[in-house]
């Protein structure tokens, strides 16, 4: 996956707000897998992926539903970007492409 910066991290969740709290845990991880196949498809091909994007979250989030972005202070929109912060953290070193940010 390419480097994951500020905007990749709030349109993912922006994007897991739309979904009911059981479901957002296993769509972050099921985004952020599809975002690091379409990086690997476009190494390998030169293009972006045609469902998935270029390699970013961003790229991936944003063909979804995209709720305008909460302030901070919304508990549920603080959970969605501990969700996508956590899930990033724990793919580890091997799978890193850079720092998160």
């Amino acid at each position: 996956m390419r480097p994951v910066m500020h905007g990749d991290l709030t349109a993912l969740a922006r994007h897991l707000l739309t979904l009911a709290a059981p479901q957002r845990p296993t769509a972050c991880a099921q985004l952020i897998a599809q975002a690091d196949a379409a990086d690997r498809y476009r190494k390998r091909f030169g293009r972006a992926h045609p469902r998935w994007g270029n390699g970013t979250l961003m790229a991936r989030a944003r063909v979804l539903p995209l709720p305008p972005e909460p302030r901070l202070q919304d508990v549920e929109y603080a959970r969605c970007l501990i969700l996508v912060l956590t899930a990033l953290t724990r793919r580890g070193p091997a799978s890193r492409n850079g720092p998160v940010g």
